[in-house]
């Protein structure tokens, strides 16, 4: 950047000498979204562009929409602060609240659609992906996004499509917006000696001032004790949840007589509690493998929770749309608030306690451990475990 793309050959492809260009037989194309419906066109009946009139025109449209009010905004907010360009707090904040009223918008419509058009992925949802991407891995913290959880379904989901995931790889969303950097400096002239005596005094007043800082700073770099997660403040409990993950991963043969009943001889009432957990949005799941990655995707979230929980995962049915259920053992009498809070998707279930004393909500529970087939009458896709 900067040398080749401003030579006279690169600027007859694009006038404004900007990458990427596409090289075709026919002739240059610039602009990544005119790339992306070329390349997209060039598959006769291409289901990326959608499958009516009515289709390809909200493919567009959201093509339209991710462009003009999704990455517009992020790169608002984001080029000022990494220097690329003056930094204005109430530029930022319009970008701030435009993008906000976007994703307001977005999350509406992902509350009752699993893509952006129609039942599968279209031109949109790459589009979508790719813009998004960079806000969520740059300056998109979780406690921004936290108040769109369709949108950071709908994301997640998306960039764990193995296509997607070849192409960005892994992504991490970022921890922190980046602080504004600093404008250099203009150098300043030399003083004449005349303020150059005033300065001295200057100097020493910093210093007396400085002094107590240092103490105070030397004082807070003491080690502080880590605080402990409430739930190691909880009585000791009979149940070793380790002791149980183990019988669990080494019974391979009469799992019912070994694993389930060990499973209840070990269990705790009064140090754990089992919940049962519903996908709200069952009628969402029409594809199987992006039905398996969203789980797979809870499941990789769940992990600051493996010290202190359990979790079967099924998705049930043969034909979509797939339904996903769970059963989950939490230490202590409630869903911990820390999972709560950091994990999106425990919003995206309903949650019920399960009744020990109710014979048929316990046979559930064994059901649910041992994968058992077929479960409430359908046949399962698939069963996943957290351990």
């Amino acid at each position: 950047m900067g040398v080749t793309n401003k030579t006279p050959e690169f600027l007859k492809m694009n006038p404004i000498g900007k990458v990427p260009v596409l090289e075709t037989p026919d002739g240059p194309i610039f602009e990544s979204n005119a790339i992306a419906r070329y390349v997209a066109r060039l598959k006769a009946d291409n289901p990326l562009l959608g499958s009516s009139l009515i289709d390809s025109a909200h493919i567009e449209q959201w093509i339209d929409f991710s462009s003009l009010e999704i990455d517009t905004n992020i790169l608002r907010w984001f080029i000022p602060r990494v220097g690329f360009a003056v930094y204005l707090p109430q530029a930022e904040e319009a970008a701030i609240a435009s993008l906000k009223r976007a994703l307001a918008a977005l999350n509406t419509h992902l509350a009752s659609n699993t893509y952006l058009v129609g039942h599968s992925v279209t031109l949109a949802d790459i589009i979508m992906t790719c813009n998004l991407t960079l806000g969520f891995s740059r300056i998109l913290t979780k406690s921004f996004t936290s108040e769109f959880p369709h949108v950071e379904r709908y994301f997640w989901t998306m960039v764990n499509i193995p296509n997607f995931r070849k192409i960005l790889g892994e992504i991490k969303q970022a921890e922190s917006v980046p602080p504004v950097q600093s404008a250099k400096k203009p150098t300043q002239s030399k003083e004449p000696a005349k303020p150059k005596a005033q300065a001295e005094p200057k100097k020493e007043s910093a210093k007396e001032t400085a002094k107590p800082k240092v103490e105070d700073a030397g004082e807070e770099e003491a080690p502080k004790p880590k605080p402990k997660n409430p739930l190691d403040l909880l009585p000791p409990s009979k149940m070793i949840l380790d002791e149980w993950k183990r019988l669990y991963s080494n019974t391979k043969t009469n799992f019912r007589e070994v694993a389930i009943k060990g499973f209840w001889d070990m269990y705790d009432p009064e140090g754990y509690s089992l919940w049962f957990c519903d996908y709200k949005y069952n009628d969402e799941n029409t594809v199987s493998f992006v039905t398996l990655n969203k789980v797979g995707g809870f499941l990789q979230r769940m992990d600051l929770a493996r010290k202190y929980a359990f979790g079967k995962m099924l998705v049930i049915g043969s034909e979509p749309p797939f339904r996903v259920k769970g059963l989950w053992l939490f230490r202590g009498q409630e869903i911990p608030q820390f999972i709560m809070d950091e994990c999106y998707d425990m919003e995206l279930y309903d949650w019920k306690k399960v009744d020990i004393n109710d014979e048929a909500q316990k046979e559930r529970v064994s059901q649910m451990i041992e994968d058992h087939e077929p479960f409430e009458g359908e046949a399962l896709l698939d069963a996943k475990c957290f351990k």
